[in-house]
């Protein structure tokens, strides 16, 4: 199975040229890596030529690496029926990079990329519609990116006395960083009401 991912892996890199920077099969899985510029002919080649036939994209998503110059992969998954064979492809970019989007060869990336600017951001020419799809219309930010606040930064809810939805800044009782880490049960210096029955203290 490796042998032929990797007899694959070759015959793309060899195919496409510079725009496919990379491949590597681990895990029985062929991942190939791509310029962001040239994911359009890299896709179209994966789709039409006779030795891939990846017809169907399965997905699209989006890592965040926050230490890297650029910071995000955008993952493309293909599966070739044909073939049986799926594979992963790969891009780098940055927050202000705009990635081409790849509706013209798959039109169901569409909701795909409005996830990934959503949640992550990253933006993609040529797309039709681009906008939120999964957060508030008035929603701040891109929930997915490792740098955003775990708590978010307004709280949603909805009003009584005004009969409408109203949006608040997150009111914390205690911080998510700043627990005291004190069980009832082990480790604390002050006794609780009640704990002097199960000592034999109070008969």
């Amino acid at each position: 199975m490796d042998e032929t991912l990797d007899t694959l892996g070759r015959t793309i890199a060899g195919a496409v040229g510079p725009s496919v920077t990379g491949y590597a099969v681990a895990h029985s899985e062929l991942t190939i890596t791509g310029q962001a510029s040239e994911i359009v002919s890299i896709l179209r080649f994966l789709r039409d030529d006779s030795r891939c036939l990846f017809w169907c994209l399965i997905d699209i998503t989006a890592v965040d690496w926050p230490s890297r110059e650029r910071r995000f992969d955008v993952v493309y998954h293909l599966l070739s029926p044909k073939h049986n064979s799926r594979i992963r492809l790969k891009v780098e970019t940055d927050e202000a990079t705009a990635v081409p989007s790849v509706i013209a060869v798959f039109p169901s990336a569409d909701w795909y990329e409005r996830e990934i600017y959503d949640l992550y951001g990253v933006v993609f020419t040529g797309h039709p519609d681009l906008r939120r799809i999964l957060t508030d219309y008035g929603f701040e930010g891109h929930p997915l990116r490792k740098d955003f606040p775990l708590t978010g930064f307004v709280e949603v809810r909805y009003d009584d006395e005004l009969k409408r939805v109203v949006y608040e800044p997150v009111r914390l009782t205690q911080e998510f960083r700043n627990f005291d880490f004190l069980s009832p049960w082990e480790g604390t210096d002050y006794v609780l009401p009640g704990d002097e029955k199960a000592s034999g203290k109070g008969s």
